[in-house]
């Protein structure tokens, strides 16, 4: 039947464009002419349509492409159709009985059939292919940005020609000094149809222009079509993205700034409802709870931080959607913390055998010519060659553990980056630019990028594809293969699936709704209320996502071993200082395992306090201690602390960390160490003097 529908539309519109041989429509400049079926016609189109293709005639229609659509125009040059495109309009074609238009947009080429519907009223357009638009403001504003560079003066005449920009109508109501007129002209902006970023920027302004009621009409406009599009709640969207979708996190944000905290409700709600994992949530979820309290009204305070909270389960840790930002201030904490203790540890091993080192040198030529005279017998008499054992596998561990922490800083800054990237962040999975892009991004062999894959190819249609990369025992998998068969017709198969997934993971949302057991979710809500009757796909969570990408720890360090240069490069979310820290914390860590080979270089008593080690002592609390383990963790104690207190000099900022309500308790902390440090101190100072005494006693016998 299918086949049969294509041939017969493919006869169609062959003989529609066999009708129109005897038109003429050409281009010259901006000037668009056309004489034939439709009458004669002549129009200039403004510069803020943006780039023209060659016109093409189907029927009484002239197709052209303008900017990221292609515009059916009827007689007069009026706007009878168009059909919105994630790219730039690059060339209409009507070869092989059906019409093409191709895009570019980043590098990127897509083809797109169009389907000319000439019984509609005046001629529509529309594409019969997905499209996924990007989240790139050149697609998604252009609508906006055309109408807003129209002069007032020709504003009327514009709406006239192009009667499906809503943003022109809008314009042109505003301006209009009869309330009912303009009343009217507003319902003729909602009776188009639009991509969601444009509903979303229309709701805006009509909200802006007070209408309210016709704002909440173009967001369940917006809903309807994103749902349409592939859009879902469970893929994050990054702020960059949510940007070039309207910013209605901003508009929130406006609103909330101009008390008009009902119609942020509105909008948080659609947020809520179609972008709930947004970037930047949790701290407008909570602002926005924190406005209803200031209101009295707490239960709705309650509910929305319910809300938050239920969105944590599936990130890293649990911690929430900006979960990974507290990672990397701990990681920053304790790298800081670690710094810290190893600085003061090596310091004051400096300190001490200082004195001893020069006498020890004299005959080598010196402290530092010595390097070049004697290299090897100046090596057994590095500050560390004076240090007990204990005390030189003390600072190597504490290398070995900033090396971790700060392969955890790294770790968290390539993971957020990537998790970011508009590949992942951008409400969808598939469409050209989305495949084009995910080739730049290394996923990491297995499940979870075979599931990423698939899931672009499955929501494009390509279910062949799709079953080919959903392999294993994986319940997301085995959930998207039920949903490929029952979109096959076949049910039995479907529920088997289903019945496997929820049996592999007992919390599997998607497989307990297919299996109507209505589990209470976002995700389930949205599904229920705009896909009914369609079965639900799985997606990677947030941990999944990051395993995707950059993998664990190890993985991070390993990489950095295999190729340490790339360290220094910050195009990947990295950082050149970083890198910079890891490479010198590297070095050092091989330096200190290597002194753990060297013999003791013997330090007399009377040479192993000089004044200078006292004085660290007592400054740095467990430096001078670090041959008991309690004085490596009283080392650590105090580095952990100051470091905890050190954004109170402006210095450092663990923006995503609650330290500042412990200021009162860190400094009592940091009291008790010095306190721990002065009474330990003292008992090292006992023994020495008795142990110093026993060698003076030996040598006078």
């Amino acid at each position: 039947m299918r086949r049969v529908r294509t041939l017969l539309a493919g006869l169609g519109l062959t003989a529609l464009l066999a009708g129109t041989a005897g038109a003429t429509t050409t281009l010259e400049g901006r000037t668009l002419r056309h004489e034939g079926a439709g009458g004669t016609w002549q129009r200039t189109l403004p510069d803020a349509l943006g780039p023209l293709s060659s016109p093409l005639e189907v029927g009484n229609l002239v197709l052209l492409g303008a900017g990221p659509a292609v515009y059916a125009l009827g007689a007069g040059g009026v706007v009878t159709g168009r059909a919105d495109l994630p790219g730039i309009v690059s060339s209409l074609d009507a070869g092989g009985d059906v019409v093409t238009a191709s895009t570019l947009l980043g590098g990127v080429t897509e083809r797109f059939t169009l389907n000319v519907n000439l019984n509609a009223q005046g001629g529509g357009l529309s594409v019969q292919e997905r499209v996924a638009l990007p989240p790139d403001p050149v697609v998604t504003g252009w609508l906006a940005s055309v109408a807003d560079q129209v002069p007032p003066a020709t504003l009327a005449d514009a709406a006239r020609l192009d009667p499906l920009n809503p943003f022109l109508t809008l314009r042109l109501a505003q301006a209009q000094a009869d309330p009912y007129e303009a009343l009217s002209l507003v319902r003729r902006t909602l009776g188009g149809t639009l991509p969601f970023p444009a509903w979303v920027q229309l709701a805006a302004r009509l909200d802006g222009a007070g209408f309210p009621s016709a704002a909440d009409l173009a967001l369940t406009q917006a809903q309807a079509d994103a749902s349409a599009r592939g859009v879902d709640p469970e893929i994050a969207v990054s702020r960059a993205a949510l940007g070039a979708f309207g910013n209605p996190s901003g508009y929130v944000g406006a609103l909330l700034a101009q008390g008009r905290v009902d119609r942020a409700g509105v909008w948080m709600t659609y947020l809520r409802q179609l972008h709930p994992r947004f970037e930047g949530g949790g701290a407008l979820y909570e602002r926005y709870a924190r406005t209803l309290d200031a209101q009295g009204r707490e239960g709705e305070a309650a509910e929305w931080r319910q809300f938050a909270r239920s969105l944590r389960p599936g990130t890293l840790y649990n911690l929430g959607l900006e979960g990974l930002g507290a990672v990397r201030d701990a990681a920053r904490l304790a790298s800081l913390a670690l710094g810290l203790s190893l600085l003061a540890a090596l310091l004051t091993l400096a300190v001490r055998a200082f004195p001893a080192q020069a006498e020890d040198t004299r005959d080598l030529g010196g402290r530092y010519r010595s390097w070049l005279r004697r290299p090897l017998a100046r090596a057994r008499r590095v500050f560390v060659a004076y240090a007990s054992p204990s005390e030189r596998l003390t600072v190597t561990l504490l290398a070995l553990a900033l090396l971790g922490t700060l392969g955890g800083v790294q770790w968290a800054n390539l993971s957020g980056a990537a998790l970011r990237s508009p590949i992942l962040s951008s409400g969808t999975y598939g469409g050209g630019w989305w495949n084009a892009q995910l080739e730049t991004l290394t996923l990491r062999p297995g499940p979870d990028a075979a599931l990423l894959t698939a899931l672009g190819a499955q929501l494009d249609g390509d279910d062949t594809r799709a079953r080919g990369l959903y392999t294993g025992a994986d319940a997301c998998m085995r959930n998207n293969l039920g949903v490929i068969a029952r979109t096959r017709g076949d049910e039995p198969q479907a529920r088997d699936l289903f019945r496997s997934a929820l049996a592999t993971q007992p919390d599997l949302m998607a497989a307990a709704f297919n299996l109507g057991l209505k589990p209470a979710s976002p995700e389930a809500a949205f599904q229920q209320r705009l896909r009914p009757g369609q079965p639900r796909l799985c997606y990677p969570d947030q941990r999944r996502l990051t395993r995707a990408v950059t993998g664990d720890l190890s993985v991070t360090l390993g990489a950095a071993l295999r190729s340490p240069l790339a360290l220094l490069d910050p195009s990947a979310g990295g950082s050149a200082r970083l890198g910079l820290a890891l490479l010198g914390v590297s070095g050092l860590g091989a330096l200190l395992l290597l002194s753990l080979l060297l013999p003791r270089t013997p330090l007399p008593a009377a040479r192993s306090r000089p004044a200078g080690f006292r004085v660290l002592g007592l400054l740095l609390p467990g430096a001078s201690l670090l041959d008991s383990p309690w004085g490596g963790v009283l080392l650590g104690a105090w580095g952990a602390v100051v470091a905890a207190l050190l954004p109170l000099s402006g210095l450092v900022v663990f923006a995503n960390l609650p330290l500042a309500g412990a200021q009162a308790a860190l400094l009592g902390a940091l009291g008790v160490t010095y306190a721990l440090n002065t009474l330990a101190f003292v008992l090292a100072e006992v023994r020495h003097a008795r142990r110093a005494g026993r060698e003076r006693q030996a040598g006078s016998n």
